[in-house]
């Protein structure tokens, strides 16, 4: 596959100094592969902007005041989450950035060679993506085809092994330590691969558990499924904003905003 043929990408820039960010869109220029979508001064910008433009790549610093890159990842939503890049003035994060699974980490000040390595590497993971997509792509079909949303579908398969009774708390274990948490604390949740996210004011909580074994033991009157891997806790739901493409945003008493997918619109309905 030649340069020209490689997929394009878009992206956002996400730093706290202004000079920081014009120089990376500069020099981003020559990438005539990558379109800057937007730039951001901030972790809670950034996340906004995710939402609206479910970008490719995200080129991210690290230290931030307010919200940093690390704490701004985790508040972002699985099913949306772009491609990360670090760039930095500091190479002592290096080791947190690839656990938290980013494509590359450049030192600032960024040079050509090593802003080339990292493009590439991003086009190559979204070719990959795209193939792993083609799940999603069948599953369309088969809405297609039975002109039912993949929530009616979803929840007819799961029908037979939903639980009667549902819990009122987690036993989350962590090592050798286990953390109750009370359901009726979390605010959301969201799946990461064979993980589960929940957050709980402020805190994350990794629980190794599917999105069905965790659906069943919450209370579907309170919690319900706004995206493929999102779970909301409608409690916590202060304002929903419509978008004219058919999809909501919803913000969260803690801050957090997420974003609802057009074929769970008819959960809205939950809100009111």
């Amino acid at each position: 596959m030649t340069q020209n043929e490689q997929p394009n990408l878009t992206a956002i820039i996400v730093d706290d100094e202004e000079l920081a960010r014009q120089g990376l869109a500069m020099r981003l220029q020559e990438f005539p592969q990558v379109s800057i979508v937007q730039s951001c001064k901030s972790g809670r910008e950034a996340i906004a902007a995710i939402i609206e433009h479910e970008p490719d790549v995200v080129f991210l610093d690290i230290q931030m005041p307010g919200m940093s890159g690390f704490e701004m990842i985790r508040e972002v939503q699985a099913d949306i989450m772009p491609m990360i890049i670090f760039v930095t003035a500091y190479d002592a994060f290096a080791v947190d950035a690839f656990e938290a699974h980013a494509v590359d980490y450049l030192l600032k000040p960024v040079e050509k060679e090593r802003l080339q390595e990292a493009v590439s590497e991003a086009q190559q993971k979204k070719t990959q993506r795209s193939a792993e997509n083609e799940k999603q792509r069948l599953m369309g079909l088969v809405v297609k085809l039975t002109g039912k949303s993949p929530t009616a579908i979803d929840e007819m398969l799961d029908a037979d092994d939903r639980a009667v009774e549902h819990a009122d708390r987690l036993a989350i274990k962590d090592g050798s330590s286990i953390t109750f948490v009370p359901i009726k604390d979390i605010d959301w949740v969201d799946a990461a691969g064979d993980y589960m996210c929940v957050h709980v004011a402020g805190v994350t909580h990794i629980m190794r558990t599917t999105m069905k074994d965790l659906e069943s033991k919450l209370d579907p009157s309170i919690f319900q499924r706004v995206h493929r891997s999102t779970i909301v806790n409608l409690r916590r739901v202060e304002k929903v904003s419509s978008h004219i493409n058919g999809e909501f945003h919803l913000t969260l008493s803690c801050g957090t905003s997420l974003k609802m997918s057009r074929s769970y619109k008819e959960k809205v309905k939950h809100f009111f």
